[in-house]
């Protein structure tokens, strides 16, 4: 009998890996994403099934919680197929090899530090290397369309939508023909907002007899769209007057992006004092250049800015600080900046250099504007952080802090529902990619409005569908 396992994303946002064993095959794995903030260390712990046991490989999209643990998973023995959008190949590309490049230069720091006291051997080696991952895109790739059925095995085919959550993100449909029945059972991915400043709203999805949906924000609603956008460029703009800087930890992906279509949109509405908007982020800055080359699967707003200028992001205060000197030059610029760099969660990357030099300065503020994980320094900082610990120093956070959740590429409570209000036939649906709190809440709330039976799925479990 065909089951499902969730082994990630299950009671927490992150680690999406979900394995699907149908009774005469194939076996697919739906998604597999690093774990991050207090669940991190799972990253790193071997998978618990065999990945030489996996035939097929279907990505939802290119976020690190998604894609992270592929080359592990290739490296340990997965050598089948691998189907997506070609979007989020290009993405996963520059993910990946970010991942691995971290990976490699954080083995050999801990190796250089171990070789000290003699406890080398005790380093383990890095999770993945830059050949590890690039053998994932040595595999056979089938590109998904939306919209466009693909016939897997005879019993199974899938159908990507588009999920308006980043560029080349899917809900995928698999339709399972069986003893002379068909089962469609649904993967949410990570879904969008209806209201997205570069995203067109998520596709629906007309049957399922089991929908594995996300829940990373169903216990509320988002602020509206309009009056974030608002407060954002306030910020900016009080901030610019009074000769600070504007700090935005970003991720690469999708918000970055986002965050640059509002800023070049200031710009030309004559909003923006004049400044120095700086894109500090190699990986930021290659996802940026995908973007513009799939500029046909966004929306209307990233059109109208193509349509003026010839590109979607660039405009004359837009400088790109590719390499490590040219981030570094940034440090001599005191006022008058706008600065985007990673890591989102600021787990990592050059934001943290910007904030040893500006983080203790009043004038300057950061705005945050994506989800802060438990664990991570960035949640650190809007519960409230008096000061952070940087390398091996105390920095006191006198800079103004922002949290604005408006921003979020995730659908919230009322955009989910109404999401899986779309659904002709939908019987059950299962939660993932949650908090377990939030997912309480959510539940109740789908009993409540949906009438309709719903599960929290636990890590491992056994759903037989």
């Amino acid at each position: 009998m065909t089951f499902i396992q969730s082994f990630g994303a299950a009671e927490t946002v992150t680690g999406s890996c979900h394995f699907l064993q149908l009774k005469n095959g194939p076996n697919i794995l739906v998604d597999c994403g690093y774990f991050q903030g207090e669940n991190e260390e799972q990253t790193y712990a071997p998978f618990d099934f065999d990945p030489k046991d996996v035939d097929i490989i279907l990505l939802t999209h290119a976020h690190l919680d998604h894609v992270g643990r592929v080359p592990k998973l290739v490296k340990e023995g997965f050598d089948g197929k691998v189907v997506a959008l070609r979007a989020t190949m290009d993405l996963a590309e520059v993910i990946l090899m970010d991942s691995a490049k971290i990976a490699e230069e954080d083995y050999k720091t801990a190796f250089k530090k171990a070789r000290r006291t003699g406890d080398e051997k005790q380093v383990p080696p890095p999770i993945y290397t830059s050949d590890d991952a690039k053998a994932v895109f040595d595999l056979i790739i089938q590109y998904a369309d939306y919209n466009k059925a693909i016939q897997l095995v005879p019993s199974v085919k899938v159908t990507f939508r588009n999920a308006g959550h980043i560029l080349g993100s899917a809900t995928i449909q698999i339709e399972i023909s069986e003893e002379g029945e068909t089962k469609s059972l649904v993967f949410s991915g990570d879904l969008g907002s209806r209201r997205d400043i570069i995203m067109p709203p998520p596709s629906f999805v007309k049957k399922a007899d089991a929908l594995y949906i996300e829940s990373t924000y169903g216990d509320r609603d988002h602020r509206p769209l309009k009056e974030t956008i608002d407060e954002c460029k306030e910020i900016i703009i009080n901030t610019l007057k009074n000769k600070g800087n504007v700090l935005i930890p970003s991720f690469a992906i999708e918000r970055t992006q986002e965050i640059l279509l509002l800023i070049k949109q200031m710009y030309y509405d004559k909003e923006l004092p004049v400044c120095k908007v700086f894109l500090d982020s190699p990986m930021a800055i290659r996802a940026t250049q995908i973007y513009n080359n799939y500029h046909a699967e966004l929306n209307a707003s990233a059109d109208k800015l193509l349509l003026r200028d010839g590109t979607v992001f660039d405009f004359p205060y837009l400088q790109y600080s590719l390499k490590a000197k040219d981030s570094k030059l940034i440090n001599k610029e005191e006022s008058g900046c706008i600065i985007i760099a990673g890591s989102g969660m600021c787990t990592g990357g050059r934001i943290l250099h910007h904030f040893k030099h500006r983080l203790w300065d009043d004038r300057n503020s950061v705005i945050f504007v994506g989800y802060q994980v438990k664990g991570t320094l960035g949640r650190q900082m809007i519960d409230g952080a008096e000061s952070i610990q940087l390398y091996h120093e105390k920095i006191n956070v006198n800079a103004k802090i922002h949290m604005l959740s408006g921003f979020s590429a995730h659908a919230d409570q009322s955009d989910l529902l109404a999401w899986m209000s779309e659904f002709e036939q939908l019987e059950k649906i299962y939660l993932i990619h949650g908090e377990s709190d939030k997912q309480a809440v959510f539940k109740d709330v789908i009993k409540e409005q949906l009438h309709k039976s719903v599960h929290i799925v636990k890590y491992g479990e056994k759903i037989y569908v």
